[in-house]
This record gives structure tokens, sequence and C-alpha cells, in this order.
């Protein structure tokens, strides 16, 4: 069977084609949350299922959140969404920070709308951290940002901050992605304000059905390499250059890292355009696994093999009873 993840139609024919009228909810709100790695098919999924199950779409993605991130970020397009709304997209100038607690926050807000319509909020992202937070009504301190710090942490590298972080408090170090130094230096800068980070613990308020789509490492890494030069073929240069000359500055591009990070630096002519296709393929790989190994920490999820259309549709027919 060809999997069913590699192509729109190929996903139309998981569900069906026809949408339900809608969908009956319990005493906590039901959702539905599609993750997976990066590359796996979790947007044109999720919109699939939008159609069948009368569904509107919740974005989960740390960097679509900016405006002008759209095709280094993988960012849906209008006519890609199908007719489906989608919310959590384009909130926020690339030049403005944006924490956790605004995204749940906003997203919060967004699920309020779509229950309101009585429809199936999809959550769909790449971001374990905002997916959690969402998902499980995490809660996190209010500690305000410190500049003279951050900007002495952004000199580090990210094993560098990883050991400050085990220093001031291990229990948050053994569950960070010890690679994302964004994470890193919010994660140092509460524990250096309180002493350590608080568990980030609260009461749910959804009855979740989590699917991860499952792909082998083969096929996943051949996706990687094509949706790479697919980007770069539809203009992936020329919005990083569109987004430094709009005032964007090279250091905020790259802090943004992977597409944009290595881009940066080769419109910088830090590295040859060789190198940046080489590193890009081994960061968003490895950025894949990280991801990976995040999911498998939460023992909800569904991993569905791509090509197993009955179980997936069996899955969320039962939930949604």
């Amino acid at each position: 069977m060809a999997n069913i993840l590699d192509s729109k139609s190929s996903a139309e024919r998981l569900v069906g084609s026809s949408p339900t009228s809608g969908t009956k909810m319990s005493s906590k709100n039901k959702l539905l949350v599609i993750v997976g790695p990066t590359a796996s098919g979790k947007s044109d999924l999720a919109v699939v299922l939008a159609k069948k199950y009368n569904g509107e779409i919740v974005s989960a993605d740390s960097r679509q959140i900016y405006k002008g991130l759209d095709i280094g970020s993988g960012k849906v397009t209008t006519e890609e969404m199908g007719g489906i709304k989608h919310y959590m997209l384009d909130v926020i100038s690339p030049n403005e920070n944006f924490s956790v607690s605004q995204y749940k926050e906003m997203a919060e807000k967004a699920l309020s709308e779509i229950f309101g319509k009585n429809k199936l909020p999809i959550i769909c992202g790449g971001t374990g951290f905002y997916i959690d937070a969402l998902v499980d009504n995490k809660t996190f301190p209010e500690v305000p940002p410190n500049a003279k710090l951050r900007a002495e942490l952004e000199l580090k590298k990210a094993n560098e901050l990883f050991e400050i972080l085990k220093q001031l408090d291990f229990a948050r170090a053994e569950n960070i992605d010890s690679k994302n130094k964004r994470r890193l230096v919010r994660s140092i800068e509460i524990a250096e304000a309180l002493g350590k980070v608080p568990p980030q613990t609260g009461n749910s308020k959804y009855e979740p059905l989590i699917i991860g789509i499952k792909i082998d490492e083969k096929r996943l890494k051949e996706k990687i390499a094509i949706r790479l030069e697919k980007r770069i073929k539809e203009g992936l240069i020329e919005e990083v250059k569109k987004l430094n000359t709009s005032g964007i500055t090279w250091e905020r591009l790259e802090s943004f890292g992977l597409e944009y990070k290595y881009v940066a630096m080769y419109i910088q002519h830090k590295i040859t355009e060789t190198e940046m296709k080489e590193r890009l393929l081994n960061e968003i790989w490895h950025y894949a696994k990280r991801q990976m190994t995040w999911w498998k920490k939460d023992k909800r999820i569904h991993w569905i093999e791509s090509n197993n259309e009955k179980e997936l549709k069996n899955i969320i027919d039962t939930f949604l009873v």
C-alpha cells in the first residue's frame, strides 16, 4: 500500500471525503492533536481530518506565529488550507519576543471560539512545549526578561547553557531540549530569579486524542531532503533577504534556527551554499530526532503507521462517539 501521508489525495483516502455534520462533546471538551517529526505530513493530515470531522486547526509551531516566516517555517498556504480556518499563524512581528504563556493564552481563546461553533479543534504542530502547555493546562512563572543576563547567555553555546542549567536546576535540565538555546536561556533566567524552575502542572480542561505520525527513518530523511530543495526553489533565500531588509537583524534571524539560521549565514558569506545545504539536512534530521524523543515521553500518544488507514479512522471515530 502506498504511504497515505505522501500526498493530499492519499491523505483524503484515509478518512473518506465527506465531512460529518458535527462532533459530540463530553463534560471535558474533546480535541484532536496531531504530532510527529518535521516533514512527516502533519499539516496535510490535519486539513483532511478537519474536513471530515467538522474541525478547525490551531497551529502549535514556535516559528509560524511570526509574520513573514513563511517558507522556512513550512507555514500552510491559503491553497493548502483547503477552506479550513487556521489559528495561531502570523500573530506577532519577528522582532518581538513571544513566550509559551502568550501562546497558551491566545490558543485558549482560539479553542473557545472553535468550541463555540460546535466544531472540533485540531491542534497540529511540532513544538511539544506549546502543545503540552495548552493541552495539559500547564502554568508558567511570571518572571520578566533579564536583558543583561540574556545578553551574557546568548554568547554561550547550547552545551554550555545546558551545563549551567544543570547546576541551577538539575530536574529542569532532565526535561528540556538540550539543543534549544531559547528554552535554555529562559529556564536559566527563571532559575536565577526563583532558585529553580517551578513544576509546570495544571488541571487540564480538555479531553485530548493525540495521534502521532509514525514514519521510518529512511523515508523521513528522504522527505526532509525533498522538502528542503522545494523550499529553496520556492524562494527561501529571497525570503530571508527580505526579512533582513525589513529590519530583522541577522542575529535575530539566526536565533530562529534551522532554515533561517543557515540561510542567513550563507547570505552573509559565513558558509558556502553546499555547506548551507549539508548543515541544514543534518540539523533538520537531528531536530526530528529530538522531537521524537520529546513525544515518546507521552504515553497517551497513539502512534499510527503511515499506511494504517483503518486503525486511525477507528480510533478517531471511537473517541468522538
